[in-house]
């Protein structure tokens, strides 16, 4: 059974876990709500939101990196090497969210799409919480020209030079936290973690590669609403 810690914030107050490497696996979902079989998506790096009464058939599952839900007993999880895991929650409504955001899904507006689907279900933005869970961190993020051109002027507190030259740093998170405060989330949280330089507790895309290691590693994060 993995450990019962899970990675969590005081500021969603419904149960909720952002798991480490050892903890990614079924039994683990039990640390987060005891025999409630998780929502999972085929994510794909976009803009699209689902919603969720329930598992999807794994033959089945939309590709979607966002979902959202307000069927009490529903657990919806994501899955993150790099790219942000978003856990949102507003109690008062009864509506949980996640989002996988990439930096594609990000600029396509995964995050907005998110807050839209919630708000349908009763939310109110001024009474979600947003928390960003492990993510690679600006240090760890080079990036080329190619990629720093996607990105327009308003966006140019989230890069600042590398060290090398026709290399920037993006900030991945910050730029998250953004779009999140830009959408009028009440209050947003970011844990932190960088999911590159915590080797001995987190799995990271970048630096598998980086070293021609397996790059299958993915960690889970998921929310609830109870019975």
């Amino acid at each position: 059974m993995a450990e019962d810690t899970l990675l969590r914030s005081p500021a969603i107050r419904l149960p909720h876990g952002f798991f480490t490497a050892q903890q990614s696996d079924a039994q683990a979902f039990d640390l987060v709500a005891p025999g409630i079989e998780p929502v999972l998506l085929k994510q794909v790096h976009s803009a699209r939101v689902v919603e969720a009464a329930g598992p999807f058939p794994e033959t089945a599952r939309p590709e979607a990196d966002g979902v959202v839900s307000n069927t009490p007993g529903t657990m919806l999880a994501i899955v993150t090497a790099d790219c942000a895991p978003v856990l949102f929650a507003d109690p008062h409504a009864g509506v949980i969210g996640a989002a996988h955001a990439g930096w594609r899904g990000a600029h396509s507006g995964v995050l907005e799409a998110t807050v839209r689907h919630m708000v349908a279900f009763g939310a109110n933005p001024a009474n979600i919480t947003a928390v960003i869970g492990p993510t690679i961190a600006q240090a760890s993020y080079e990036v080329d020209y190619d990629f720093r051109v996607k990105f327009e002027t308003r966006h140019d507190a989230f890069f600042r030079l590398g060290e090398r030259p026709g290399k920037w740093l993006f900030d991945l998170p910050g730029y998250v936290r953004w779009r999140l405060e830009s959408a009028h989330v009440g209050q947003v949280e970011d844990l932190a973690l960088d999911t590159y330089a915590n080797e001995d507790r987190l799995y990271s895309y970048r630096r598998a590669t980086h070293r021609g290691g397996p790059t299958g590693g993915r960690q889970f994060s998921a929310v609830a609403l109870p019975l």
